[in-house]
């Protein structure tokens, strides 16, 4: 186990002195401290160039929230928040506690007062906004995040604050109250430790391990594997049962095949530094605060991207998993982040083949031979189809075709036999697939955009579960008569397509995936940019 004391121990000397400076100047007794029409006046014209914190102001009458001695609680628990910033990753110096701590200290006039007022209100709307919502708006950073995100009203925090009777516990429940964030905290606390202490040891330079192997580089296994905590302590020098077992329990973790076997990706992971797992976490708790505290939703499915797997969750509890294949790494076929709720279900459905596909692949295979592609209709802009012979395909460029194309219900249908809709203007949706052999392998991105489910019949069932005596005898009622049929669902399901590289599994260590599509680097680098401090990462 690793501990983290000397930094921790310097920030709560700081923290005390903070706190003592603040409490000095505007305790009981100081004549600064009292209310004055000159306060009063002070405060309202610095507060002017903020219409929220002067309408604020103005409507309590300009008490403060800070600066008075009644305020010191509040004073303290603001202080020892923003103090705590960076342990959640935040942008501290963003923050600028030690500012705040100067105009304390330099005060000497009313104006001072009414500055440092305004001042810790600016401090207080800005890190309530970064812990409950995020520190970046992700949409300017890859136009694949298209998650609404939810932020405070102002109006509603500095109402809600000066009405808290417990300030420090007001301001900790703004944080995301998802169980994960606590333990991805946890982790990054733990990671930093790591580093401090010199990482997690030497590189395992074995490039593959066989069953019965001994010697030096078993024993460098099995000690990554005790630091890592998937091995109990032990003196184990050959690669028996016990280590095989850890091994697989570290590559469910991993996402990698859990096959007991130390090769070539295995070592790799195991080679992982804590400073590049890192990165994932601080990354991760942002994506987290980006959803905020709104219900996930008490049955929701959850697409984690990375994880390559959907899963119906039930109260907190994975009920159904299935293997997933999404969007391909390209810019215009990189599966989108968003939630939203599946209404319903198509069984045996058709496949409208999406513009981009029809104009950029099968419109040139159209314009050579007007017979290609024989298993698609011609449709116009009404789905009628259209016969073939009736179009010159050679007449039309990608801007200018009017028709689209269509395949009908059948085995081979691209969406398979169902589809499940969370009608969005992305056109994303999950769906079913003829091409079963992708789901055998370990990195999965390779539709153009929607996720591929690879147990679709079981996650139909486990739907209509909750509506139906006899799931399946229902869905294959439908899907005998091999016509396309819309199936509702009573309650609506929450549908939340999330990229997390970092994640807790439900056993209790920490579950590490690949940057598929480098948005956790574009996201890290946009972190630091804001003030995010990453030690033994960057200086």
């Amino acid at each position: 186990m690793y501990f983290y004391l000397p930094v921790a121990a310097r920030g709560v000397l700081r923290l005390i002195a903070a706190l003592a400076c603040v409490a000095v100047l505007f305790g009981q007794g100081n004549p600064a401290a009292a209310q004055s029409t000159t306060f009063s006046r002070a405060l309202a014209e610095v507060a002017a160039s903020d219409e929220v914190a002067a309408a604020f102001y103005r409507s309590n009458n300009y008490q403060t929230l800070w600066s008075a001695p009644q305020d010191q609680t509040r004073r303290h628990a603001l202080i020892t928040a923003l103090t705590g910033a960076a342990l959640q990753g935040l942008p501290a110096p963003r923050y600028d506690v030690a500012g705040l701590v100067a105009a304390a200290k330099a005060a000497q006039t009313e104006g001072d007062r009414g500055r440092f007022e305004m001042a810790m209100t600016k401090a207080f709307l800005t890190y309530a906004r970064d812990v409950s919502s995020g520190v970046l708006e992700p949409k300017q950073i890859d136009g694949g995040i298209l998650r609404e995100i939810a932020r405070p009203d102002p109006a509603l925090l500095l109402t809600q604050l000066a009405a808290a009777t417990a300030p420090a516990a007001y301001l900790r429940n703004l944080a995301p109250k998802a169980p994960e964030y606590a333990r991805l905290m946890k982790e990054k606390l733990r990671l930093e430790a790591a580093i401090a202490a010199g990482g997690f040891g030497a590189d395992i330079t074995a490039t593959a391990f066989e069953p019965g192997q001994t010697g030096v580089d078993v024993v460098m296994l099995r000690d990554r594997l005790i630091t890592l905590g998937y091995l109990g302590p032990s003196a184990v020098a050959s690669y028996d049962r016990q280590v095989r077992s850890a091994v697989q329990r570290f590559q469910l973790d991993q996402g990698i095949t859990a096959d007991g076997i130390a090769a070539a990706s295995t070592i790799a992971a195991l080679n992982t530094l804590p400073q590049q797992r890192l990165k994932s976490v601080v990354v991760a708790m942002e994506r987290l605060r980006w959803m905020g505290n709104t219900p996930l939703g008490a049955r929701h499915i959850w697409v984690n991207q990375p994880d390559f797997t959907a899963k119906i969750v039930d109260d907190g509890q994975v009920t159904f998993q299935t293997r997933v294949v999404i969007g391909k790494n390209d810019p215009d076929t990189r599966s989108p982040e968003f939630s939203d709720e599946m209404e319903y279900m198509v069984i045996n459905p058709s496949w409208g083949v999406p513009r981009s596909i029809t104009v950029k692949e099968y419109l040139p295979m159209l314009q050579r031979n007007p017979n290609a592609v024989g298993h698609l209709q011609v449709v116009d802009r009404s789905g009628r189809v259209v016969p073939r012979g009736a179009v010159n395909f050679a007449a039309y460029s990608a801007s200018s075709f009017p028709f689209g194309l269509r395949q009908p219900p059948s085995d081979g249908n691209a969406l398979g036999k169902v589809k499940f809709m969370f009608p969005n203007p992305y056109n994303i949706y999950l769906h079913d697939t003829p091409a079963k052999a992708l789901f055998a392998n370990e990195v999965r991105a390779f539709s153009h955009g929607c996720i591929r489910v690879g147990d679709p019949m079981d996650l139909a069932y486990a739907l209509l579960s909750k509506q139906s005596d006899d799931p399946q005898a229902e869905f294959e009622s439908y899907l005998v008569t091999k016509r396309e049929s819309s199936v509702s669902l009573t309650t609506p399901v929450p549908v939340h397509l999330v990229y997390f590289t970092a994640w807790p599994s439900q056993n209790g260590t920490m579950g590490y995936r690949r940057d598929v599509y480098g948005r956790d680097a574009a996201l890290l680098a946009a972190l630091v940019a804001a003030g995010v401090v990453l030690p033994g990462v960057q200086g």
